[in-house]
């Protein structure tokens, strides 16, 4: 059983879980580009003074630098923005859907672009997370919901065009950041670099007058600590573990290791809603956990 990345994948995949429920409501109120700018600026005031006072700055070189910045750029600017304006108009289970397809593209980006290879035994277990993450999700609402995270709102063919997007963001971004990591960069110093050159983009963004960079709603400190707190599990741990795990974990097997969050939400939704996930939720469960096993074990 290889430790050194696998679990941190799956470390990483919980914390998404927990921000997923915490995030919603939160990115419905203020919209997608403001709730991205809130997130990210907050995440780098919390991390950046520990960086700078642990030394860990010294680990990443100029070159390297931009690396990462670019890679935040694609991964979390375009990616994550676009995550949560599909998440306004789907919902977070419809998206979860789409945003699972994350783990095939890095699969196919690692394979094209760092020819990294699997196993037949992690292949047939990659198969099953994913098509176990999808199941879950595709089945996993009641006939009888109505509950506001279940709502469509806005443009359909949009939000589905955004999900998409943003797994070949969040693909794109791990595939760019790996060879960095795999030196040996610090995980923490490179999320605060990333993290910092969203914000800046957003800041950017707005400061240019763009419509859809404006707060739509009034931001109360209730808020603000619920976007702080989902920044700081989601982004400060969550993909401070991603990053952890690329400098040892192939592309491939990290995105799919990271891809069962939408399962591990599950009993999650059941102590959110106060009622248990529909059957098929748990069928596709039951792949996706069948899958990690042979994974791990490979």
């Amino acid at each position: 059983m290889t430790l050194s990345f696998d679990w941190l994948a799956l470390g990483a995949a919980a914390c998404w879980a927990v921000t997923g429920l915490i995030s919603a409501p939160q990115a419905r109120h203020l919209g997608a580009f403001a709730f991205t700018r809130w997130r990210m600026g907050l995440v780098f005031v919390m991390l950046a003074p520990v960086v700078l006072l642990n030394g860990a700055w010294h680990s990443i070189h100029a070159e390297q630098a931009w690396v990462l910045i670019l890679s935040g750029l694609i991964g979390i600017f375009i990616g994550d923005t676009a995550l949560f304006a599909s998440m306004n108009r789907l919902g977070p289970r419809r998206t979860g859907v789409l945003f699972a397809t994350h783990a095939l593209f890095s699969a196919l980006l690692g394979f094209v672009v760092l020819g990294e290879r699997m196993g037949p035994q992690a292949m047939m277990g990659g198969g099953l997370v994913v098509g176990g993450v999808m199941l879950a999700i595709a089945l996993g609402s009641r006939k009888d919901e109505s509950h506001a995270l279940e709502q469509l709102r806005g443009h359909i063919p949009s939000g589905i065009a955004l999900g998409l997007l943003a797994a070949l963001c969040q693909a794109t971004g791990s595939l760019i950041a790996k060879p960095v990591m795999a030196s040996g960069v610090d995980p923490v110093a490179a999320t605060v670099l990333r993290v910092g050159a969203t914000c800046a983009a957003h800041l950017v963004l707005l400061w240019a007058g763009a419509s859809v960079a404006r707060t739509q709603n009034p931001l109360s400190l209730a808020v603000l600590g619920k976007v702080g707190l989902s920044g700081m599990i989601g982004m400060g741990l969550g993909m401070s573990l991603i990053l952890l795990a690329l400098q040892r974990g192939n592309v491939g097997m990290v995105g799919i290791l990271s891809s069962v969050s939408p399962v591990l939400v599950l009993p999650l939704l059941w102590w959110h809603l106060g009622r248990s996930p529909a059957q098929g939720a748990w069928w596709g469960a039951g792949l996706t956990v069948l899958g990690t096993v042979l994974v791990l074990v490979r």
